[in-house]
């Protein structure tokens, strides 16, 4: 069974543009890995800037196998250079009963 996440990327200084692009690969190259379903991204923008984006793992076997395949370790080391992650929680608009964020397309 799927288990979807919700993660969110804060940008290190002068990386915004960077995070975005790296972002709207990311799902792409765990699909590539056979990791993740088929179901379509969501990927947004708080109002700090910090992108969080909403996305399927294929089981949780397949988030196990993550942290032991070459492709997805490199993305992370990629995802090190552009930002920290953060705790939704930590977020503004997690505060409002209805949290509202800017589409990225």
């Amino acid at each position: 069974m799927g288990q979807i996440v919700i993660v969110a990327y804060k940008p290190k200084h002068g990386k915004a543009e960077a995070l975005k692009a790296l972002t709207k690969t990311h799902v792409p190259r765990l699909k590539k890995a056979g990791l993740v379903t088929n179901r379509k991204p969501i990927i947004m923008a708080a109002t700090d800037g910090t992108i969080i984006e909403v996305f399927e793992w294929l089981s949780q076997e397949a988030i196990n196998n993550a942290h032991h395949n070459p492709a997805v370790i490199q993305m992370w080391a990629e995802y090190a250079e552009v930002c920290e992650y953060v705790p939704l929680n930590t977020l503004p608009e997690a505060n409002n009963m209805f949290a509202g964020f800017t589409p990225i397309d």
